[in-house]
């Protein structure tokens, strides 16, 4: 009986004019401002959450979501590997691949990533083919030295298609005068935009029997197998399990502990703004506990009329509490609405 009683006489409460013009101000900048809070919470968070999705997108469209090396030295039984970890469900494709810091010169000197692909494989494994901006990655052809660079390193090199790269590689050769570096001269093919500041700028490819002459390599072996998998999320767990397939006779590593560090500042900072936002939130709650104080004592004679008719103490109780949650409701509801918009 009480119940409905008490959601009525809230209503009332909550629409009717009031002769304190203060308490109404109170109420209406209490629900104005979780609104506010809501719609900023909304709209933060979302552009967080895109943010991410954005880097994401950009930094693992070139980097390996997982990895599979030798403990020690070059790979040789990558093919029976690749076969093997291509029957698993989450693992969508594989690559060989070659990588090495080297020093490339030409009109300019740059520090780079030099990763020695097959194209054919590369094109399962990262966004490289669909971030071309010139030339292809087919054009990668073993024998011929082609090479593929980002945007941004050919503005540091100072080169255009068709020109040439020297690739010097941090390894010894013996000769008749001593050790002196490894390092071959490559034509530029292709050049390719990732919009990620470190790969466009950091990352060189040549095709993968090149990269095994110039480091003079074993035939038939590699630096290691790119995987790309179903569920990023995921990837720490699926390293663990093929690491477990293997025998942990290799080195698996995921996408987390090369580049986790990143994502995970971008974590802690939408928490962060969470916890702000959330306490613009609470403020504007305690705003709403501060205007129920202030009604009791403005309604102290409708209290008594109602204690005379019988309510208890709980059934006013509730009046107070339909009031305030309407006013929570309202603003989050507006608040959303404003999000969305």
């Amino acid at each position: 009986m009480y119940k409905p009683l008490s959601a009525f006489i809230g209503l009332r409460y909550l629409g009717a004019k009031r002769q304190n013009h203060f308490i109404s101000f109170i109420s209406l900048t209490s629900m104005l401002g979780i609104a506010l809070g809501v719609t900023t919470l909304i709209t933060v968070i979302s552009v967080m959450n895109g943010f991410e999705k954005e880097l994401r997108a950009r930094i693992l469209g070139a980097i390996s979501h997982a990895t599979i090396q030798s403990l020690d030295g070059p790979l040789d039984e990558w093919r029976d590997i690749i076969t093997d970890v291509n029957k698993r469900d989450d693992v969508v494709a594989s690559a060989p691949y070659i990588e090495v810091g080297a020093w490339l010169q030409s009109n300019g000197s740059s520090a780079a990533l030099v990763r020695g692909v097959s194209p054919s494989y590369e094109a399962t494994v990262s966004d490289v083919s669909t971030s071309m901006i010139s030339g292809s990655l087919e054009d990668l052809r073993a024998g011929e030295y082609g090479i593929v660079i980002g945007i941004g390193l050919a503005v540091r090199l100072r080169v255009g298609l068709g020109e040439k790269v020297t690739v010097i590689a941090p390894r010894l050769k013996a000769s008749p005068f001593g050790a002196s570096p490894l390092m071959r001269r490559f034509t530029v093919v292709g050049m390719f935009e990732f919009g990620e500041h470190e790969n466009d700028t950091g990352l060189a490819m040549v095709h993968i029997e090149d990269a095994s002459r110039l480091l003079r390599m074993p035939d038939n072996s590699i630096g290691g197998i790119r995987l790309k998998l179903e569920d990023l999320d995921s990837a720490w767990l699926v390293a663990r399990e093929i690491s477990d397939q293997l025998d942990g006779a290799y080195r698996v590593r995921d996408w987390t502990q090369e580049r986790g560090n990143l994502f995970q500042a971008v974590r802690t900072e939408k928490t962060v703004m969470w916890v702000i936002l959330s306490l613009i939130i609470a403020v504007a709650a305690f705003n709403i506990i501060s205007m129920l104080v202030m009604v009791v004592t403005d309604k102290q004679a409708d209290i008594a009329i109602l204690k005379t008719m019988g309510a208890h103490a709980g059934t006013i109780l509730r009046v107070f509490v339909v009031q305030g949650s309407l006013i929570g409701i309202i603003g989050t509801a507006l608040g959303v609405i404003g999000g969305i918009i």
